[in-house]
């Protein structure tokens, strides 16, 4: 077994099991969760590691002391804060994104309503409205259906959305996972997922959908991540 410098790893860790035990407060938030279901992770900068929350606690239960710190074969490191709770569920998935996406710095997985109701459907998301081509230059896809426990959702996911633009992906017959720079980053992409999954559910209703030129998504999305903004960087790729 690897000797870890407790220490050392709880000094690193310190602002982030801060950052993203706070950022769990913004799925419930935004309703994209319910119970105890979902969770946000981020990568620790400059080391092999990430911190995620612990698996079957109540949002209102959660505090940075009980975020679980793994490396990123999904094992908890022991002796660290929180190293005596189950992590997360998904981390095995979480484990897999962050050791075939280098540039991936958070993850997040939701059951959001109406995200969820398109994975349900197999279908995905169609790039109808600007909103949608800012932030995730074109479609959301739909990747393959996986049972929890292994990597296989962690495969599912690099798979569908590597070189595609778009920061998140519909699992098949389960849920939205999004990634982002850092773990804040991947809650905007959940939260504005959910948010273009119910506008876009809500115009077919009233008719065919009209999909916007894709020479136009290309100016939108490349006009929102490299202008808009105070101090703006780029997408994540």
């Amino acid at each position: 077994m690897t000797d870890y410098d407790v220490g050392a790893i709880e000094e690193a860790v310190a602002g982030l099991r801060q950052q993203v035990s706070d950022l769990h407060a913004e799925l419930p938030r935004y309703d994209l969760v319910i119970w105890t279901g979902g969770n946000v992770s981020g990568r620790v900068p400059g080391h092999d590691l990430f911190v995620i929350k612990p698996s079957g606690v109540g949002y209102e239960d959660l505090a940075p002391d009980n975020m679980v710190v793994c490396d990123l074969e999904g094992n908890v490191i022991p002796g660290t804060a929180g190293s005596d709770r189950s992590p997360s569920s998904d981390t095995a998935a979480h484990a897999y994104v962050y050791r075939h996406m280098a540039h991936v710095g958070g993850v997040v997985h939701t059951h959001s309503t109406y995200a969820t109701a398109w994975a349900a459907r197999h279908e995905p998301i169609p790039c109808v409205i600007t909103g949608m081509a800012d932030e995730f230059g074109g479609e959301i896809p739909v990747g393959p259906f996986a049972i929890i426990g292994d990597d296989s959702i962690g495969r599912g996911i690099v798979e569908t959305l590597s070189g595609h633009r778009s920061r998140a992906v519909l699992m098949a017959n389960h849920g939205p996972f999004t990634i982002g720079k850092d773990a804040k980053d991947a809650v905007k992409a959940a939260v504005m997922c959910e948010d273009v999954a119910r506008t876009i559910h809500i115009a077919k209703q009233g008719g065919d959908l009209v999909p916007i030129p894709q020479d136009k998504i290309d100016a939108l999305f490349d006009r929102y991540q490299n202008v808009y903004g105070q101090k703006p960087q780029g997408g994540l790729s």
